[in-house]
């Protein structure tokens, strides 16, 4: 007797769902950015993190932006070689470096936040405030019930 296969319906598994939504939306806020500020999405997701949290270790931005280490150190070295963000050694430990950003940096994170937020307007503007908090929290959860899978498959 042949064994039935079991099919995973792409188009309602969410990890696919939150992957390809993710890339069109970076590839959309990117073509503009590449475009206006010569940036990769890469490029911008450090740009913006580093506005938040100035300081942070390529290691820590490379987490919160879901990077790699060879993405991360690409280009975070472009940016400096741009003069968009710059490298301070980290008194404990002087082999780790510091990630700031310049004048230059903090000046073109000035100019894509609005584009970001009217972006983010117009891909919300259909939904109602209840239902965008809604969404929020879900993504919260989401995300906390994600760090809690790594951390158990990490210890297992």
């Amino acid at each position: 007797m042949e064994k039935e296969s079991s099919k995973l319906n792409l188009q309602r598994f969410l990890p696919y769902r939150l992957t390809k939504l993710s890339g069109i939306i970076s590839r959309s806020l990117a073509e503009r950015y590449s475009r206006q500020f010569d940036l990769t999405i890469q490029e911008w997701r450090i740009l913006a993190i580093l506005g938040e949290k100035p300081g942070l270790t390529a290691r820590e931005v490379g987490n919160l932006a879901s990077l790699d280490k060879v993405n991360i150190s690409r280009a975070t070295d472009r940016l400096e070689k741009a003069g968009r963000i710059l490298r301070k050694v980290v008194a404990e430990d002087r082999r780790a470096f510091a990630l700031y950003l310049t004048d230059n940096g903090q000046d073109i994170l000035d100019k894509i936040i609005p584009l970001a937020s009217r972006y983010e307007d117009l891909l919300l503007d259909s939904f109602s405030s209840e239902e965008i908090e809604q969404l929020d929290s879900f993504l919260n959860r989401l995300d906390s019930r994600a760090d809690e899978l790594i951390s158990h498959l990490k210890n297992s």
